[in-house]
């Protein structure tokens, strides 16, 4: 009987897919055989393939294969892996090497002729090496432990180059910092693994892969992969430069132009729906996401593009809520989908539940650090951008970015910061320091006019001009009424001149009734105003 016929039948039918046929003839030659190592592994992947991760397991397991060869210790853990059982998983990878395989390790190292087994089927030792990390690193990721799942995914290039997965897993997991991806890409053994035209191609490829929040810049393809521009993956690379740095419209343009001829292009559809949502293009965004719920309902991706849509549309925020859910238990460490559920919860005010989202993703994707550094380094960007980016976009960071310096009492350097304390000081009738702080702010802006008309009408009070402090209350009333008085009529001051006792210029003022509420927020406009 030949079985090498047989043998290359089984691969046959493996490549077409047919893994049913596949799995009765691997069967037969593995009786025939009289249950050869290698017979049993194809076994083994055939029964794996047919999703029986069980008994593939048994198969390996119940010969001790796994403790003979680095190929089926692999293929076992990835079976239980398979079967969400990770800490059986890790314990099959994490097995004591015994003493009867490094045996026949030696053994087939004195024998001339005899080829290592495991290359025999298609994979060398450091293949195996690189597939264990790798297939750790996923359950540690699994397990929420992040600092080993990075290290055995670094692990895993550094022993195979080739290995996208795992550079990917750490990219799109943010599992380093942007200053980390770099060092990692920069120590990788390129030059010992590849030939220096593939070296050249790997570092361009990885290289589109590491954070893109700076400044875009003309993409350059090495001259010897010049059909690479094309390629929608580094069409994909592009659009995202543009998305993080706010230039919505080309990145959309990039994104259409991919989904075009890949409608369900996996790294795409991320930017593509982020796009969607930032440009208000809510019927493009309802006939996506509702397409990809049809089609993948077990991708977290598709679930993100609803709750994306009812967050959108406004007054959906429960419906959003419940969606992105649903897309971060698909997959927990999926950090688009936390931040828009905070951003679910920031709209409603609910700042608890949205800190904790936030939260959340910060944990997730690593780099970030004070809100202070990240406003200043994003205003560094704004500055490198010049006039692509938009000024309504970069309003709130402009914002917020104040309100972390008021935080941090880094207020020396704006008029209207003096303005607001002086007013505070004068509502609770310490006019010394009111004036003492309108002083300052008019050195700042000579020209404010509120900061003119308290500073007189609290030197009048200070000096004794009117009738003494007698209450919070009182004075707090006047000087809510005073605060309006630059924006009366002449015929208004008439009015209420016609009616004024000799006793004080300001009982004038008590006549005009002005709501808190409204001072201060003319005064917190006025602020906005100088600010910006």
């Amino acid at each position: 009987m030949n079985l090498e016929r047989l043998r290359k039948r089984v691969r046959q039918y493996i490549d077409q897919q047919q893994y049913q046929s596949a799995l009765f003839w691997a069967d037969k030659i593995a009786s025939l055989s009289n249950e050869d190592p290698q017979d049993i592994y194809w076994l083994a992947q055939c029964l794996y393939l047919t999703s029986q991760y069980h008994r593939a397991s048994h198969a390996l397991r119940s010969r001790k294969l796994d403790k003979l060869y680095g190929a089926c210790q692999y293929l076992a853990a990835r079976c239980h892996y398979s079967a969400k059982e990770f800490q059986q998983a890790l314990d099959v990878l994490d097995m004591e090497e015994p003493a009867s395989k490094k045996l026949l390790d030696r053994s087939l190292k004195d024998e001339k002729g005899v080829a290592d087994l495991t290359k025999d089927w298609g994979m060398s030792p450091a293949s195996i090496s690189s597939s264990i990390c790798l297939l750790r690193g996923k359950i540690y990721d699994a397990m929420d432990n992040r600092p080993l799942a990075t290290s055995n995914y670094k692990e895993a290039l550094k022993l195979d180059v080739y290995c996208f997965e795992a550079f990917d897993l750490l990219t799109s997991h943010h599992m380093l910092t942007a200053q980390e991806e770099n060092d990692f890409l920069n120590s990788l053994p390129l030059g010992q693994q590849c030939i220096e035209e593939e070296e050249e191609l790997l570092h361009f490829l990885f290289q589109m892969k590491l954070k893109k929040y700076n400044k875009p810049r003309d993409l350059v393809v090495p001259e010897m992969v010049n059909g690479l521009q094309d390629n929608l993956d580094v069409v994909v690379s592009l659009a995202e430069r543009h998305y993080y740095n706010c230039d919505f419209k080309m990145c959309y343009k990039l994104t259409s132009m991919v989904m075009v001829q890949d409608p369900f292009h996996a790294n795409c559809l991320p930017v593509h729906i982020g796009t969607l949502v930032e440009l208000s293009k809510a019927n493009e965004l309802f006939f996506l996401s509702h397409k990809l719920v049809d089609l993948y309902p077990n991708n977290p991706v598709s679930w993100f593009a609803v709750g994306c849509y009812y967050l959108m549309v406004g007054h959906k925020n429960e419906h959003a809520r419940r969606y992105l859910s649903k897309a971060t238990t698909l997959e927990r460490t999926y950090g688009p989908a936390w931040i828009a559920y905070g951003h679910s919860f920031a709209v409603e005010s609910e700042h608890d539940q949205a800190m904790a989202a936030y939260f959340t993703a910060a944990q997730l994707m690593k780099g970030w650090k004070t809100a202070e550094k990240l406003f200043l380094d994003a205003m560094e960007k704004i500055k490198a951008i010049g006039n692509e980016v938009t000024v309504d976009k970069w309003e709130p960071l402009l914002n917020n970015l104040g309100h972390v310096c008021r935080k941090l009492k880094k207020y020396d350097s704006h008029a209207s910061t003096y303005t607001a304390i002086g007013y505070v000081h004068s509502l609770m009738g310490d006019f010394e320091s009111a004036i003492d702080y309108f002083h300052t702010a008019l050195g700042l802006k000579r020209d404010d006019t509120f900061s003119v008309a308290m500073l007189g009408h609290c030197i009048e009070m200070y000096i004794g001009e009117t009738d003494a402090y007698i209450g919070n209350g009182q004075t707090k009333n006047k000087f809510q009424t005073c605060f309006h008085k630059h924006t009366n009529t002449p015929n208004q001051e008439k009015a209420a001149g016609d009616t004024e006792t000799p006793e004080t210029p300001l009982r004038r003022c008590l006549a005009l009734e002005c709501d808190m509420n409204e001072s201060d927020m003319m005064l917190e406009t006025s602020m906005s105003d100088t600010s910006t």
